[in-house]
């Protein structure tokens, strides 16, 4: 503490203690006249005491209770909450007693007190009026408005009753001051001599500290208020001064804090909106390119490196560069830039941190070894060509941050600065992270999607070359099986000579397999000309009820020959349908085919077609074996199978209810499965009529 600092201490003390001490003899001195006054004021003040201040408490329970009176009125009227009401019975309740609580002290104008209680009395009749009405209602409107008229002249009234006790206590209080002062004359000129020269070092004590501290109290309001250059003068005692130091010391951290959540504030939102950029589209390079230039602008960097791991991350090349002059830089001059050493990259990403190199200046004149840093560069100092390339660039700091996806580190990103006068702020290294955070997680999403947007191209040549493929096997297949069948057709007509019953036998075999050959082929082109979006329908007006007909003629003979009962039930009017009656044809054969084939000997199937809102409901029920309730849903995939149709080895290819679905809707119509497995299935069709009724001719 400086001298000047302890004189100024000194002379604090010194006025104070000179100040009381002459208090202190003004008081022993005055203590016989204020013996003698004390009997004359003793009066007075217990009037004051006793009566006048108990009288004003209770006049102001009194307001207050009528307040609480008015509060939960009001609040019932307007929440309808009966709690309210009990509040509001427990303060009327109260009134009573306090008004004669006010009356006991006899201080208070009685004609005043009459009107008082009048008036609060008149003002509770109408709030017990309120208590009794509907809250909302026109009649509460209306006694709301009264009661708040009587409530008024209440409170103006219990304003005057206080004002007459505040002036009986003032004029009591004059006089004891009165008295007061006539004793006090009387202990002499010295006496006033002596208060006078206390009060004069009391003054220029107080002075001495209350200036200062009001200054400083002052300058802290200001700076509450939010006037930040707002700064208090240091003067006054140390301990003043030590005060007024801090408070200025306080303001100017708290301006320093302030512009850094400023700065960060302002960093994060340019910082979201690159995020926002670079999310647009999942392309590897544009993410690249559009972080290069957003992590440059936001961080006001020289350069933004990116390096991207190759060679199954064995080396980390640079991927690209930013420049704040030039912007990206061309890729022959990125190539010259060398890669990272990988154990550099993948002990960084471990550590999981932002590494921060400041004066790299330092470090590319030799090989010494970098404190701190990650990998080689710790232990031995940056190679050669990276020392060459930092300098060819100017680098003076940089702020590298890894960036990856679980164990292994897909890359880093390296924002750097030539210039000393700009060094990295905590806030420039937090926006970093989290920028080259985002980076990652936007380039891992991109190189996913560019993955499965590759795999996705190979299934599609994939299964286009499996869709041609099996156009054009079925195709080669038909022309000579097309010759098999017509010999067959001949050698059973006998056109070549007569065939003993054991050949016609045979024949009937290789026929009833190349029948079932050719369906199969004509399957597989009807499923491609539907992969390939070639099929379609020649559609004319034809007759359900013919069509059914024909095919369950066609289906007989294997029906009888599994023992299986063929039932057909049609209306007597035509079903007109404008449909393809060939490829109608084909969903009742796929359809009677898979029924009779999954019936058991000595069941049955059964075949509706009837007209129903304005459309033909075409059903085939069996009796077979079913389909398990969990796979019904995959039932008009193609190739698909039921697993009790496996297991049982039945043969099929699971196309033929892919066409029949097919077949259905490209006639605008839908497809229903009913079935429960071990009891049979229900394949229903909707099919539009034409016209309203159905009833027109058939072609």
């Amino acid at each position: 503490m400086s001298r000047a600092s302890r004189q100024g201490n000194g002379r604090v003390a010194h006025r104070l203690g000179l100040a009381f001490g002459l208090l202190t003899l003004l008081i022993a001195l005055c203590g016989a006249g204020t013996l003698t006054g004390a009997l004359v004021l003793d009066s007075q003040r217990h009037r004051i005491s006793d009566r006048i201040h108990p009288a004003e408490i209770d006049n102001l329970r009194l307001l207050n209770a009528g307040i609480s009176v008015q509060r939960s009125m009001r609040g019932y009227l307007v929440t309808g909450d009966r709690r309210e009401l009990a509040a509001f019975r427990a303060a009327r309740d109260s009134i009573p007693s306090i008004i004669d609580g006010v009356r006991v002290h006899e201080v208070a104008d009685e004609g005043e007190l009459a009107t008082q209680q009048r008036q609060i009395e008149a003002y509770l009749r109408v709030a017990d009026d309120q208590a009794r009405t509907t809250p909302g209602s026109a009649q509460a409107l209306a006694l709301t408005r009264e009661a708040s008229r009587r409530f008024g002249a209440f409170e103006m009234t219990n304003a005057r009753l206080n004002d007459q006790l505040n002036e009986e206590e003032q004029r009591l209080e004059g006089h004891v001051d009165t008295v007061t002062r006539v004793g006090v004359a009387g202990l002499g000129a010295a006496l006033v001599a002596a208060l006078a020269v206390a009060v004069y070092t009391s003054v220029h004590a107080t002075r001495a500290l209350t200036g200062p501290l009001r200054r400083t109290a002052w300058t802290l309001g200001r700076l509450t208020a939010g006037e930040r250059a707002a700064r208090v003068e240091v003067t006054g005692p140390e301990e003043i001064r030590a005060v007024a130091r801090s408070v200025n010391l306080l303001a100017d951290e708290s301006d320093r804090l302030r512009a850094v959540e400023e700065e960060r504030q302002r960093l994060s939102a340019a910082a979201r909106e690159t995020g926002i950029r670079i999310r647009d589209r999942l392309e590897v390079g544009y993410v690249l390119d559009a972080s290069c230039h957003g992590i440059g602008e936001v961080l006001h960097a020289d350069y933004v490196f990116i390096l991207l791991a190759a060679d199954g991350g064995s080396e980390f090349p640079v991927t690209r560069v930013w420049s704040a002059e030039r912007g990206l830089l061309p890729d022959e001059e990125r190539r010259r830039i060398p890669t990272l050493p990988a154990d550099v990259v993948r002990d960084h990403y471990r550590r999981g941190t932002a590494w921060v190199v400041t004066d790299l200046s330092q470090y590319v004149s030799d090989t010494r070894r970098m404190p701190g840093a990650p990998g080689s560069f710790g232990t031995t100092g940056m190679p050669a060509e990276n020392r060459a390339a930092a300098a060819a660039l100017g680098l003076y700091s940089a702020v590298i941050t890894p960036i990856g996806v679980g164990d292994e580190p897909m890359g880093a990103v390296s924002v750097a600065r030539t210039s000393a006068d700009r060094p990295w702020r905590p806030v420039d290294i937090e926006i970093a992270e989290s920028m080259a955070g985002g980076l990652g997680r936007a380039l891992h999403t991109a190189l996913l999607y560019e993955k499965e947007s590759g795999l996705v191209d190979k299934l599609r040549a994939l299964d286009k070359a499996k869709s041609d493929f099996l156009s054009t096997v079925s195709h080669e297949l038909r022309t000579p099986l097309t010759s098999i069948v017509g010999y067959i057709e001949l050698l059973k007509d006998e056109d070549t000579g007569p065939l003993s019953p054991s050949q016609l036998r045979m024949l009937d075999v290789v026929d009833r397999n190349a029948n079932r050959l050719r369906s199969l082929i004509e399957d597989l082109l009807t499923l491609s000309r539907i992969e390939s979006g070639a099929f379609t329908s020649q559609k004319a007006r034809i007759d359900l009820r013919r069509l059914v007909a024909s095919a369950v003629d066609a289906i007989k003979p294997a029906a009888e020959a599994a023992s299986v009962t063929l039932e057909t039930r049609c209306p007597e009017q035509p079903l007109v349908l404008e449909a393809d009656g060939d490829q109608l044809d084909r969903v009742l054969m796929n359809l009677l085919s898979n029924a009779v084939k999954f019936t058991r000997g000595g069941g049955k199937v059964s075949v509706r077609a009837d007209a129903r809102d304005g459309d033909a409901v075409l059903s085939v029920s069996d009796t077979g074996i079913g389909i398990p309730a969990a796979e019904q849903e995959k039932l008009f995939q193609r190739f698909f199978r039921a697993s009790n149709a496996t297991d049982q080895a039945i043969p099929g290819t699971g196309l033929g209810l892919t066409i029949v679905h097919t077949i259905v809707a490209n006639h605008g119509g839908r497809t229903e499965v009913r079935s429960e497995e071990g009891r049979g299935t229900t394949i229903t069709a909707w099919l539009p009529l034409t016209g309203t009724d159905g009833g027109a001719g058939s072609a």
